[in-house]
């Protein structure tokens, strides 16, 4: 499969955005998005890697020791001395981990797959571990489980992908699984732990520009997420749009997306600092872009667009950052006044 055939399809992406064309569009976006379902093509098992398919999982063995995790299983097993291990999860072995992903592979029980998922992320913090996993065809194995019917399985699932992004050869096995990721965000109520953990594993993949021209037909559901999510949505949605706006390849796509008139609103001294520093960081990069004058004027003829919003004369940006000259913390004045420069 080729990079330009990998292109998130947001099939109520126009109605979402008739819905935050104003401020007060709150409320209607997050019964559109809580209202949806995610659509499970895919077995939730996920596809098979050749491991061993028969593992027994005992009280105290790698999984329950791993993390601290207290592990409970139904039935008695005969435990040896040999398989209990005292390991962090930057020790474990390769054989560990196979056991591991023969278990995820194998289990029928959501919270067991949700303490297997834990243990695999955990143990992906380590790059020697990032290059197992994907050696052991582990990522495709553990992205089998982004459709899983938990949503718990799907927020683990999401973060042991977030470990394994921070490996550049793993980055490009789960760039395959940018729409699915996408989807979620589209399709999960706002503001969830879900919508949280696949920004995240964006925002890590969006890091360098290698795979930021999968997110190009993103930016419409990020700028979206900004005026209906709370804080710690809103910090991290921005994340990938700073990565973004960081790339000078990537401004044509940005200030085309659709955005709502209300993402304006947030420049003001009322938005938690940690939100409007990072919309300033984002501002300021589109701020730096300079069109010639025949696109310019292309862009005012789109209506929507994030030009028009944000950089046309006709925007409230410039007024509400005079505004902002006077904010108490000392960084964000720094950023208003490097923009208004």
């Amino acid at each position: 499969m080729g990079d330009a055939s990998i292109t998130p399809r947001f099939g109520n992406m126009r109605a979402l955005l008739g819905i935050v064309a104003g401020a007060g569009a709150s409320y209607g976006l997050y019964k559109l998005l809580s209202g949806g379902s995610f659509k499970r093509n895919k077995k939730s098992g996920g596809p098979r890697s050749g491991l061993p398919s028969e593992v027994s999982l005992q009280p105290g063995s790698l999984l329950a020791r791993v993390s601290g995790l207290d592990v409970v299983w139904p039935r008695p097993v005969d435990v040896k001395s040999g398989e209990i291990i005292h390991q962090s999860p930057g020790n474990l072995e390769p054989q560990h981990l196979k056991m591991l992903l023969s278990c995820l592979q194998t289990s029928n029980n959501p919270l067991d797959r949700c303490r297997i998922l834990l243990t695999l992320g955990n143990s992906a913090a380590f790059t020697v571990n990032q290059n197992l996993i994907r050696e052991f065809e582990g990522i495709r194995l553990i992205a089998g489980f982004l459709s899983d019917p938990a949503a718990d399985v799907r927020v683990h699932t999401l973060n042991a992908l977030n470990n394994l992004c921070m490996n550049i050869p793993n980055q490009d096995q789960i760039k395959f699984y940018v729409p699915q990721v996408l989807e979620l965000i589209e399709m999960s109520p706002v503001n969830s732990d879900l919508q949280l953990a696949a920004l995240r594993l964006l925002t890590n993949l969006s890091v360098t520009d290698k795979h930021q021209h999968l997110l190009k037909e993103s930016v419409t559901l990020l700028l979206s997420l900004l005026v209906v999510s709370f804080e710690a949505l809103q910090v991290q949605a921005l994340k990938v749009l700073v990565n973004l706006s960081s790339n000078p390849h990537m401004m044509d796509d940005i200030v085309q997306a659709q955005a709502p008139a209300s993402v304006v609103l947030l420049f003001d001294s009322r938005t938690a600092p940690a939100v409007l520093l990072r919309l300033l960081m984002f501002a300021g990069n589109l701020k730096a872009w300079r069109p010639c004058a025949q696109v310019a004027h292309e862009l005012r003829r789109k209506q929507d667009c994030l030009y028009r919003v944000m950089l046309d004369e006709s925007s409230q940006l410039h007024s509400r950052l005079v505004q902002l000259l006077s904010h108490p913390d000392v960084e964000i004045q720094s950023q208003v006044a490097r923009i208004l420069t």
